[in-house]
Protein backbone atom coordinates (compact mmCIF):
# COMPACT_ATOMS: atom_id res chain seq x y z
CA UNK A 1 0.00 0.00 0.00
CA UNK A 2 2.79 2.52 0.91
CA UNK A 3 4.55 1.40 -2.11
CA UNK A 4 1.71 2.59 -4.00
CA UNK A 5 1.50 6.08 -2.21
CA UNK A 6 5.29 6.97 -2.74
CA UNK A 7 4.78 5.83 -6.67
CA UNK A 8 1.75 8.26 -6.86
CA UNK A 9 3.40 10.92 -4.45
CA UNK A 10 5.97 10.77 -7.61
CA UNK A 11 3.83 11.07 -10.17
CA UNK A 12 4.11 7.28 -11.40
CA UNK A 13 1.60 5.05 -12.47
CA UNK A 14 0.23 1.80 -10.89
CA UNK A 15 -1.28 -0.83 -13.62
CA UNK A 16 -4.04 -2.70 -12.24
CA UNK A 17 -4.57 -6.69 -13.65
CA UNK A 18 -7.77 -8.84 -13.00
CA UNK A 19 -8.29 -12.39 -13.61
CA UNK A 20 -11.43 -14.32 -13.28
CA UNK A 21 -10.10 -18.12 -12.65
CA UNK A 22 -8.31 -16.83 -10.01
CA UNK A 23 -9.26 -18.50 -6.80
CA UNK A 24 -8.99 -17.30 -2.95
CA UNK A 25 -10.12 -19.03 0.23
CA UNK A 26 -12.82 -16.98 1.93
CA UNK A 27 -13.80 -15.91 5.35
CA UNK A 28 -16.85 -18.41 6.46
CA UNK A 29 -17.41 -17.31 10.04
CA UNK A 30 -18.36 -14.74 12.10
CA UNK A 31 -15.67 -14.46 14.22
CA UNK A 32 -13.29 -15.18 11.37
CA UNK A 33 -15.01 -12.41 9.47
CA UNK A 34 -13.98 -10.15 12.70
CA UNK A 35 -10.87 -10.22 12.79
CA UNK A 36 -10.30 -9.95 9.61
CA UNK A 37 -12.21 -6.69 9.79
CA UNK A 38 -10.30 -5.93 12.65
CA UNK A 39 -7.42 -6.37 10.95
CA UNK A 40 -8.36 -3.87 8.43
CA UNK A 41 -9.36 -0.81 10.29
CA UNK A 42 -6.06 -1.46 12.06
CA UNK A 43 -4.24 -0.95 8.55
CA UNK A 44 -6.80 2.10 8.06
CA UNK A 45 -5.88 3.75 11.08
CA UNK A 46 -2.07 3.37 10.49
CA UNK A 47 -2.44 4.66 7.13
CA UNK A 48 -4.20 7.95 8.40
CA UNK A 49 -1.94 8.72 10.83
CA UNK A 50 0.82 8.32 7.96
CA UNK A 51 3.04 11.09 6.47
CA UNK A 52 2.50 9.51 3.33
CA UNK A 53 -1.62 9.85 3.44
CA UNK A 54 -1.04 13.47 4.43
CA UNK A 55 1.19 14.41 1.68
CA UNK A 56 -1.42 12.98 -0.92
CA UNK A 57 -4.03 15.14 0.47
CA UNK A 58 -2.09 18.09 0.53
CA UNK A 59 -1.44 17.34 -3.24
CA UNK A 60 -4.66 15.85 -4.89
CA UNK A 61 -7.52 17.79 -6.70
CA UNK A 62 -10.78 18.08 -5.23
CA UNK A 63 -12.17 14.87 -7.09
CA UNK A 64 -9.57 12.60 -7.22
CA UNK A 65 -9.37 13.74 -2.89
CA UNK A 66 -12.66 12.34 -2.91
CA UNK A 67 -11.86 9.06 -4.94
CA UNK A 68 -8.83 8.32 -2.35
CA UNK A 69 -11.02 9.45 0.70
CA UNK A 70 -13.27 6.41 -0.45
CA UNK A 71 -11.59 3.98 -1.83
CA UNK A 72 -8.82 4.18 0.98
CA UNK A 73 -9.56 5.42 4.81
CA UNK A 74 -12.90 7.77 4.38
CA UNK A 75 -14.99 4.27 4.27
CA UNK A 76 -13.58 3.68 8.29
CA UNK A 77 -13.80 7.18 9.16
CA UNK A 78 -17.16 7.36 8.01
CA UNK A 79 -18.03 4.06 10.25
CA UNK A 80 -16.01 5.79 13.30
CA UNK A 81 -18.03 9.06 12.73
CA UNK A 82 -21.24 7.10 12.80
CA UNK A 83 -21.01 6.03 15.57
CA UNK A 84 -19.94 8.54 17.35
CA UNK A 85 -22.82 10.68 16.19
CA UNK A 86 -25.17 8.01 17.88
CA UNK A 87 -22.79 8.92 21.20
CA UNK A 88 -23.07 12.56 21.11
CA UNK A 89 -26.70 12.69 20.18
CA UNK A 90 -27.86 10.38 23.08
CA UNK A 91 -25.16 12.39 25.87
CA UNK A 92 -26.64 15.63 24.44
CA UNK A 93 -30.32 13.98 25.41
CA UNK A 94 -29.14 12.71 28.51
CA UNK A 95 -27.62 16.15 29.85
CA UNK A 96 -30.74 17.94 28.30
CA UNK A 97 -32.63 15.70 30.65
CA UNK A 98 -30.60 15.88 33.38
CA UNK A 99 -29.84 19.37 33.52
CA UNK A 100 -33.42 20.14 33.55
CA UNK A 101 -33.12 21.91 30.49
CA UNK A 102 -35.83 20.20 28.88
CA UNK A 103 -38.32 20.99 31.96
CA UNK A 104 -37.57 24.50 31.16
CA UNK A 105 -38.21 24.21 27.11
CA UNK A 106 -41.43 22.11 27.91
CA UNK A 107 -42.65 25.00 30.05
CA UNK A 108 -42.10 27.09 27.61
CA UNK A 109 -45.94 27.73 25.88
CA UNK A 110 -44.79 28.79 22.33
CA UNK A 111 -42.04 25.70 22.25
CA UNK A 112 -44.48 22.96 23.71
CA UNK A 113 -46.83 23.83 21.09
CA UNK A 114 -44.66 23.89 17.71
CA UNK A 115 -44.95 20.37 15.82
CA UNK A 116 -42.29 21.41 13.73
CA UNK A 117 -39.52 19.73 15.00
CA UNK A 118 -41.13 16.41 15.91
CA UNK A 119 -42.22 16.38 12.23
CA UNK A 120 -38.33 16.69 10.95
CA UNK A 121 -37.28 14.01 13.59
CA UNK A 122 -39.84 11.48 12.73
CA UNK A 123 -39.06 12.23 8.87
CA UNK A 124 -35.35 11.66 9.64
CA UNK A 125 -35.96 9.01 11.53
CA UNK A 126 -37.06 6.64 8.10
CA UNK A 127 -33.29 7.79 7.30
CA UNK A 128 -31.93 5.45 11.24
CA UNK A 129 -33.22 2.86 9.75
CA UNK A 130 -30.73 2.94 7.11
CA UNK A 131 -32.80 2.34 4.36
CA UNK A 132 -30.59 5.20 1.92
CA UNK A 133 -27.94 2.30 1.82
CA UNK A 134 -30.07 -0.54 0.95
CA UNK A 135 -31.40 1.76 -2.26
CA UNK A 136 -28.10 0.65 -4.51
CA UNK A 137 -28.30 -3.21 -3.42
CA UNK A 138 -31.77 -3.20 -4.70
CA UNK A 139 -31.37 -1.22 -8.01
CA UNK A 140 -28.54 -3.36 -8.88
CA UNK A 141 -30.29 -6.52 -8.40
CA UNK A 142 -33.63 -5.12 -9.78
CA UNK A 143 -31.51 -3.96 -13.22
CA UNK A 144 -29.49 -7.10 -13.30
CA UNK A 145 -32.54 -10.28 -12.22
CA UNK A 146 -35.58 -7.49 -12.04
CA UNK A 147 -37.46 -5.61 -8.90
CA UNK A 148 -39.42 -8.68 -7.86
CA UNK A 149 -36.32 -11.30 -7.38
CA UNK A 150 -34.92 -7.62 -5.80
CA UNK A 151 -37.81 -7.42 -3.31
CA UNK A 152 -37.18 -10.88 -2.67
CA UNK A 153 -33.91 -11.23 -1.93
CA UNK A 154 -33.97 -7.95 0.50
CA UNK A 155 -36.75 -9.81 2.57
CA UNK A 156 -34.92 -12.64 2.32
CA UNK A 157 -31.66 -10.72 3.43
CA UNK A 158 -33.91 -9.64 6.86
CA UNK A 159 -35.03 -12.51 7.60
CA UNK A 160 -31.50 -13.70 8.17
CA UNK A 161 -30.35 -10.87 10.19
CA UNK A 162 -28.29 -9.30 7.26
CA UNK A 163 -28.74 -6.39 9.41
CA UNK A 164 -27.97 -7.61 12.41
CA UNK A 165 -24.69 -8.83 11.42
CA UNK A 166 -23.76 -5.42 9.53
CA UNK A 167 -24.31 -3.44 12.36
CA UNK A 168 -22.32 -5.58 14.29
CA UNK A 169 -19.25 -5.33 11.96
CA UNK A 170 -20.12 -1.18 11.86
CA UNK A 171 -18.97 -1.42 15.83
CA UNK A 172 -15.87 -3.54 14.58
CA UNK A 173 -14.57 -0.93 12.39
CA UNK A 174 -15.40 1.66 14.62
CA UNK A 175 -13.39 0.59 17.40
CA UNK A 176 -10.05 -1.22 16.38
CA UNK A 177 -9.71 2.42 13.74
CA UNK A 178 -10.65 4.37 16.33
CA UNK A 179 -8.40 2.56 19.08
CA UNK A 180 -5.20 2.87 15.90
CA UNK A 181 -6.14 6.61 15.79
CA UNK A 182 -5.77 7.11 19.50
CA UNK A 183 -2.92 4.83 20.32
CA UNK A 184 -1.62 3.12 17.54
CA UNK A 185 -0.40 -0.62 17.54
CA UNK A 186 -0.92 -2.49 14.28
CA UNK A 187 0.10 -6.24 14.41
CA UNK A 188 -0.93 -8.76 12.35
CA UNK A 189 -4.12 -10.60 13.11
CA UNK A 190 -4.32 -14.25 11.39
CA UNK A 191 -7.68 -15.07 10.87
CA UNK A 192 -7.91 -18.69 9.26
CA UNK A 193 -9.12 -20.39 6.16
CA UNK A 194 -11.44 -23.19 7.75
CA UNK A 195 -14.78 -24.32 7.08
CA UNK A 196 -16.72 -22.96 10.75
CA UNK A 197 -18.77 -25.49 11.43
CA UNK A 198 -17.62 -25.50 15.38
CA UNK A 199 -19.22 -23.81 18.37
CA UNK A 200 -17.60 -20.65 19.97
CA UNK A 201 -17.60 -20.86 23.12
CA UNK A 202 -19.02 -18.04 25.60
CA UNK A 203 -15.94 -17.48 26.80
CA UNK A 204 -14.16 -17.15 23.37
CA UNK A 205 -16.96 -14.56 22.60
CA UNK A 206 -16.29 -12.65 25.71
CA UNK A 207 -12.77 -12.42 25.06
CA UNK A 208 -12.86 -11.39 21.29
CA UNK A 209 -16.07 -8.61 21.39
CA UNK A 210 -15.79 -7.52 25.29
CA UNK A 211 -14.43 -4.60 24.26
CA UNK A 212 -15.10 -3.54 20.93
CA UNK A 213 -18.76 -4.47 21.54
CA UNK A 214 -20.01 -5.82 24.68
CA UNK A 215 -18.86 -2.46 26.80
CA UNK A 216 -19.99 -0.36 24.00
CA UNK A 217 -23.72 -2.00 24.09
CA UNK A 218 -24.16 -1.65 27.01
CA UNK A 219 -23.16 2.01 27.71
CA UNK A 220 -24.98 2.80 24.89
CA UNK A 221 -28.64 0.61 26.85
CA UNK A 222 -28.15 2.51 29.59
CA UNK A 223 -27.88 5.83 28.05
CA UNK A 224 -31.33 5.06 26.66
CA UNK A 225 -32.85 3.55 29.71
CA UNK A 226 -31.64 6.86 31.44
CA UNK A 227 -33.48 8.86 28.67
CA UNK A 228 -36.24 6.54 28.92
CA UNK A 229 -36.66 7.14 32.84
CA UNK A 230 -35.82 10.78 32.96
CA UNK A 231 -37.21 12.12 30.05
CA UNK A 232 -40.82 13.80 29.66
CA UNK A 233 -40.34 15.28 25.68
CA UNK A 234 -42.29 12.87 24.16
CA UNK A 235 -43.79 10.76 26.41
CA UNK A 236 -47.18 11.24 24.62
CA UNK A 237 -46.24 10.62 21.40
CA UNK A 238 -44.42 7.77 19.08
CA UNK A 239 -41.58 10.23 18.56
CA UNK A 240 -39.61 8.60 21.14
CA UNK A 241 -39.71 5.46 19.19
CA UNK A 242 -38.95 7.07 16.01
CA UNK A 243 -35.99 8.84 17.64
CA UNK A 244 -34.42 6.22 19.47
CA UNK A 245 -35.55 2.80 17.59
CA UNK A 246 -32.25 2.33 14.95
CA UNK A 247 -30.16 2.88 18.52
CA UNK A 248 -31.95 -0.06 20.46
CA UNK A 249 -31.36 -1.73 17.19
CA UNK A 250 -27.69 -1.15 17.28
CA UNK A 251 -26.90 -1.81 20.36
CA UNK A 252 -28.37 -5.25 21.30
CA UNK A 253 -27.18 -6.18 17.55
CA UNK A 254 -23.71 -5.13 19.39
CA UNK A 255 -24.44 -7.34 22.41
CA UNK A 256 -25.99 -10.76 20.90
CA UNK A 257 -25.03 -10.91 17.12
CA UNK A 258 -22.38 -13.46 18.07
CA UNK A 259 -24.29 -15.73 19.68
CA UNK A 260 -27.12 -15.58 16.82
CA UNK A 261 -24.73 -16.22 14.28
CA UNK A 262 -22.90 -19.16 16.79
CA UNK A 263 -23.78 -22.63 15.53
CA UNK A 264 -24.96 -24.63 18.31
CA UNK A 265 -25.81 -21.17 19.82
CA UNK A 266 -29.24 -21.54 22.02
CA UNK A 267 -28.50 -25.85 22.50
CA UNK A 268 -29.30 -26.39 26.55
CA UNK A 269 -25.95 -28.29 27.18
CA UNK A 270 -23.75 -26.36 25.33
CA UNK A 271 -24.81 -23.18 27.11
CA UNK A 272 -24.44 -25.52 30.23
CA UNK A 273 -21.02 -26.19 29.25
CA UNK A 274 -20.34 -22.69 28.40
CA UNK A 275 -21.32 -21.37 31.65
CA UNK A 276 -18.66 -23.88 33.30
CA UNK A 277 -16.33 -22.81 31.38
CA UNK A 278 -16.47 -18.80 31.12
CA UNK A 279 -17.22 -19.55 34.98
CA UNK A 280 -13.72 -21.55 35.29
CA UNK A 281 -11.56 -19.02 33.11
CA UNK A 282 -12.74 -16.02 35.35
CA UNK A 283 -11.83 -17.72 38.45
CA UNK A 284 -8.18 -18.83 37.02
CA UNK A 285 -5.76 -16.92 38.84
CA UNK A 286 -2.57 -17.59 35.94
CA UNK A 287 0.41 -18.21 36.49
CA UNK A 288 4.23 -18.67 34.75
CA UNK A 289 3.34 -19.94 31.04
CA UNK A 290 -0.78 -19.51 31.51
CA UNK A 291 -2.72 -17.89 27.65
CA UNK A 292 -4.92 -15.54 28.03
CA UNK A 293 -7.10 -18.59 26.64
CA UNK A 294 -7.37 -19.85 30.10
CA UNK A 295 -7.17 -17.11 32.45
CA UNK A 296 -8.66 -14.22 32.78
CA UNK A 297 -5.85 -11.99 34.39
CA UNK A 298 -4.08 -12.87 31.77
CA UNK A 299 -6.51 -11.72 29.40
CA UNK A 300 -6.72 -8.55 30.90
CA UNK A 301 -3.37 -7.55 30.92
CA UNK A 302 -3.27 -8.57 26.97
CA UNK A 303 -6.28 -6.63 26.46
CA UNK A 304 -4.57 -3.19 27.95
CA UNK A 305 -1.40 -3.40 26.54
CA UNK A 306 -1.86 -0.91 23.82
CA UNK A 307 -2.15 1.72 26.78
CA UNK A 308 1.49 0.59 27.74
CA UNK A 309 2.94 2.11 24.58
CA UNK A 310 0.72 4.79 23.91
CA UNK A 311 2.15 8.24 23.58
CA UNK A 312 1.32 10.98 26.11
CA UNK A 313 -1.27 12.06 23.87
CA UNK A 314 -3.11 8.90 23.77
CA UNK A 315 -3.30 8.48 27.55
CA UNK A 316 -4.23 12.01 27.74
CA UNK A 317 -7.44 11.49 25.22
CA UNK A 318 -7.87 7.78 27.07
CA UNK A 319 -8.68 10.10 30.48
CA UNK A 320 -11.13 12.94 28.94
CA UNK A 321 -13.36 9.89 27.05
CA UNK A 322 -13.47 8.52 30.32
CA UNK A 323 -14.50 11.11 32.25
CA UNK A 324 -18.26 10.98 30.13
CA UNK A 325 -19.42 7.51 32.86
CA UNK A 326 -19.14 10.26 35.09
CA UNK A 327 -22.21 12.23 33.86
CA UNK A 328 -24.31 9.69 34.91
CA UNK A 329 -23.73 10.29 38.87
CA UNK A 330 -23.59 13.95 38.46
CA UNK A 331 -27.21 13.86 37.00
CA UNK A 332 -28.95 11.49 38.47
CA UNK A 333 -28.30 11.87 42.02
CA UNK A 334 -30.07 15.35 41.89
CA UNK A 335 -33.34 13.38 40.79
CA UNK A 336 -33.09 11.09 44.32
CA UNK A 337 -35.72 11.38 46.66
CA UNK A 338 -33.05 11.51 49.57
CA UNK A 339 -31.64 14.77 47.99
CA UNK A 340 -35.45 16.22 48.27
CA UNK A 341 -34.74 18.28 44.81
CA UNK A 342 -31.55 20.25 46.61
CA UNK A 343 -29.37 21.32 44.22
CA UNK A 344 -26.51 22.27 46.31
CA UNK A 345 -22.88 21.09 45.21
CA UNK A 346 -22.57 18.93 48.56
CA UNK A 347 -25.11 16.36 47.33
CA UNK A 348 -22.52 15.69 44.77
CA UNK A 349 -20.08 15.36 47.29
CA UNK A 350 -21.38 13.61 49.33
CA UNK A 351 -22.68 11.01 46.42
CA UNK A 352 -18.56 10.73 45.83
CA UNK A 353 -18.41 10.42 49.75
CA UNK A 354 -20.94 7.15 49.43
CA UNK A 355 -19.14 5.65 46.69
CA UNK A 356 -15.74 5.33 48.23
CA UNK A 357 -17.40 3.91 51.52
CA UNK A 358 -18.56 1.28 48.88
CA UNK A 359 -15.51 0.31 47.74
CA UNK A 360 -13.59 0.77 51.01
CA UNK A 361 -16.17 -2.14 52.58
CA UNK A 362 -15.66 -3.98 49.45
CA UNK A 363 -11.97 -3.97 49.94
CA UNK A 364 -12.55 -4.88 53.28
CA UNK A 365 -14.50 -7.79 52.36
CA UNK A 366 -12.26 -9.13 50.00
CA UNK A 367 -9.19 -8.97 52.53
CA UNK A 368 -11.13 -11.11 55.50
CA UNK A 369 -11.83 -13.52 52.63
CA UNK A 370 -8.51 -13.37 51.55
CA UNK A 371 -7.49 -14.28 55.33
CA UNK A 372 -9.90 -17.02 55.79
CA UNK A 373 -8.34 -18.91 53.40
CA UNK A 374 -4.66 -18.15 54.40
CA UNK A 375 -5.58 -18.69 57.95
CA UNK A 376 -7.95 -21.77 57.51
CA UNK A 377 -10.72 -23.64 59.77
CA UNK A 378 -9.08 -22.66 63.17
CA UNK A 379 -10.72 -19.05 62.89
CA UNK A 380 -14.20 -20.07 61.41
CA UNK A 381 -16.44 -18.68 64.22
CA UNK A 382 -14.89 -15.49 64.65
CA UNK A 383 -14.97 -14.81 60.55
CA UNK A 384 -18.92 -16.21 60.77
CA UNK A 385 -19.05 -13.19 64.05
CA UNK A 386 -17.70 -10.95 61.74
CA UNK A 387 -19.95 -11.47 58.75
CA UNK A 388 -22.89 -11.18 61.06
CA UNK A 389 -21.89 -7.69 62.42
CA UNK A 390 -21.28 -6.72 59.12
CA UNK A 391 -24.24 -7.60 57.97
CA UNK A 392 -26.40 -6.25 60.87
CA UNK A 393 -24.31 -2.58 60.44
CA UNK A 394 -25.22 -2.87 56.57
CA UNK A 395 -29.00 -3.24 58.23
CA UNK A 396 -28.83 -0.16 60.32
CA UNK A 397 -27.69 2.06 58.04
CA UNK A 398 -30.29 0.75 55.36
CA UNK A 399 -32.95 1.34 58.07
CA UNK A 400 -31.85 4.44 59.29
CA UNK A 401 -32.00 5.74 55.62
CA UNK A 402 -34.88 4.72 54.94
CA UNK A 403 -37.08 5.95 57.63
CA UNK A 404 -35.18 9.06 58.79
CA UNK A 405 -33.62 10.74 55.45
CA UNK A 406 -36.37 9.44 53.42
CA UNK A 407 -34.93 6.85 51.09
CA UNK A 408 -37.17 4.75 48.56
CA UNK A 409 -36.52 1.67 46.45
CA UNK A 410 -36.21 3.74 43.04
CA UNK A 411 -33.16 5.74 45.03
CA UNK A 412 -31.61 2.10 45.42
CA UNK A 413 -31.87 1.95 41.84
CA UNK A 414 -31.05 4.94 40.73
CA UNK A 415 -27.75 4.70 42.49
CA UNK A 416 -26.74 1.66 40.78
CA UNK A 417 -27.30 3.25 37.23
CA UNK A 418 -25.61 6.11 38.86
CA UNK A 419 -22.05 4.82 40.54
CA UNK A 420 -21.91 1.56 38.23
CA UNK A 421 -20.42 3.85 35.17
CA UNK A 422 -18.41 5.94 37.59
CA UNK A 423 -16.24 3.03 38.85
CA UNK A 424 -16.03 1.83 35.20
CA UNK A 425 -14.36 5.63 34.56
CA UNK A 426 -12.51 4.94 37.69
CA UNK A 427 -11.22 1.67 36.16
CA UNK A 428 -10.35 2.94 32.90
CA UNK A 429 -8.45 5.97 34.45
CA UNK A 430 -6.39 3.39 36.42
CA UNK A 431 -5.56 0.99 33.81
CA UNK A 432 -4.00 4.29 31.26
CA UNK A 433 -1.22 4.68 34.75
CA UNK A 434 -0.56 0.88 34.99
CA UNK A 435 3.00 1.64 34.31
CA UNK A 436 3.13 3.87 37.87
CA UNK A 437 0.46 1.74 39.93
CA UNK A 438 1.56 -2.04 38.50
CA UNK A 439 2.58 -3.95 41.46
CA UNK A 440 1.14 -2.08 44.35
CA UNK A 441 -2.10 -2.91 46.36
CA UNK A 442 -4.09 -0.34 44.71
CA UNK A 443 -3.62 -1.95 41.61
CA UNK A 444 -4.69 -5.23 43.00
CA UNK A 445 -7.72 -3.39 43.78
CA UNK A 446 -8.78 -2.01 40.32
CA UNK A 447 -8.19 -5.72 39.04
CA UNK A 448 -10.60 -7.18 41.18
CA UNK A 449 -13.03 -4.57 40.59
CA UNK A 450 -12.41 -5.42 37.29
CA UNK A 451 -13.33 -8.77 37.81
CA UNK A 452 -16.49 -8.08 39.28
CA UNK A 453 -17.69 -5.81 36.73
CA UNK A 454 -16.81 -8.47 34.08
CA UNK A 455 -18.57 -10.96 35.76
CA UNK A 456 -21.96 -8.07 36.11
CA UNK A 457 -21.42 -8.13 32.40
CA UNK A 458 -21.03 -11.80 32.05
CA UNK A 459 -24.32 -12.62 33.57
CA UNK A 460 -25.79 -9.60 31.69
CA UNK A 461 -25.40 -10.99 28.36
CA UNK A 462 -25.81 -14.17 29.24
CA UNK A 463 -29.51 -14.29 30.62
CA UNK A 464 -30.73 -13.77 27.43
CA UNK A 465 -28.55 -16.91 25.79
CA UNK A 466 -30.21 -18.75 28.43
CA UNK A 467 -33.80 -17.80 28.22
CA UNK A 468 -33.68 -18.79 24.69
CA UNK A 469 -31.78 -21.82 25.21
CA UNK A 470 -34.94 -23.27 27.40
CA UNK A 471 -37.31 -22.57 24.19
CA UNK A 472 -38.33 -25.70 22.25
CA UNK A 473 -36.56 -25.96 18.96
CA UNK A 474 -34.81 -22.87 19.18
CA UNK A 475 -31.04 -23.97 17.89
CA UNK A 476 -32.94 -26.35 15.36
CA UNK A 477 -35.03 -22.99 14.27
CA UNK A 478 -31.67 -20.71 14.25
CA UNK A 479 -29.59 -22.93 12.24
CA UNK A 480 -32.58 -23.19 9.45
CA UNK A 481 -33.01 -19.69 9.66
CA UNK A 482 -29.63 -18.49 9.58
CA UNK A 483 -27.43 -20.49 7.47
CA UNK A 484 -27.61 -21.79 3.87
CA UNK A 485 -28.98 -25.70 2.87
CA UNK A 486 -24.99 -27.11 2.94
CA UNK A 487 -24.49 -25.57 6.53
CA UNK A 488 -26.86 -26.37 7.60
CA UNK A 489 -26.62 -30.00 7.08
CA UNK A 490 -23.21 -29.99 8.47
CA UNK A 491 -24.01 -28.97 11.88
CA UNK A 492 -26.22 -31.50 11.63
CA UNK A 493 -24.14 -34.58 10.84
CA UNK A 494 -21.81 -33.06 12.83
CA UNK A 495 -24.27 -33.79 16.02
CA UNK A 496 -25.00 -36.75 14.72
CA UNK A 497 -21.35 -38.16 14.85
CA UNK A 498 -20.94 -36.17 17.83
CA UNK A 499 -23.85 -38.04 19.71
CA UNK A 500 -22.67 -41.54 18.31
CA UNK A 501 -19.12 -40.53 19.47
CA UNK A 502 -20.76 -39.72 22.81
CA UNK A 503 -22.60 -43.19 22.49
CA UNK A 504 -19.15 -45.18 21.79
CA UNK A 505 -17.23 -43.56 24.67
CA UNK A 506 -20.09 -44.69 27.15
CA UNK A 507 -19.90 -48.33 26.02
Amino acid sequence: MYIGFNSTLRQGFITHHEYIQVGKGHDTGMNQISLYEAKDAIGNGEQTLSRDVYRLGQRFDFYRMLSFYFTTVGFYFSSMITVLTVYVFLYGRIYVVLSGVEREILQNRNIHQSKTLEEALATQSIVQLGLLLVLPMVMEIGLEKGFRTALGDFIIMQLQLASVFFTFQLGTKAHYYGRTLLHGGSKYRPTGRGFVVFHATFADNYRRYSRSHFVKGLEILILLIVYEVYGSSYRSSHLYLFITISMWFLATSWLFAPFLFNPYGFDWQKTVDDWTDWKRWMGNRGGIGISPHKSWEFWWDEENDHLKYSNLRGKILEIILAFRFFVYQYGIVYHMDITHHNKDLLVFGLSWAALIIIFILLKASQMVSLKRQRIGTDFNLMFRILKALRFLGFLAVMTVLFVVYGLTISDLLAAIISFMPSGWAIILIAQTFKVCLKGSQLWDSVKELSRAYEYVMGLIIFLPIVILSWVPHASECQTRLLFNEAFSRGLQISMILAGKWAAYKSD
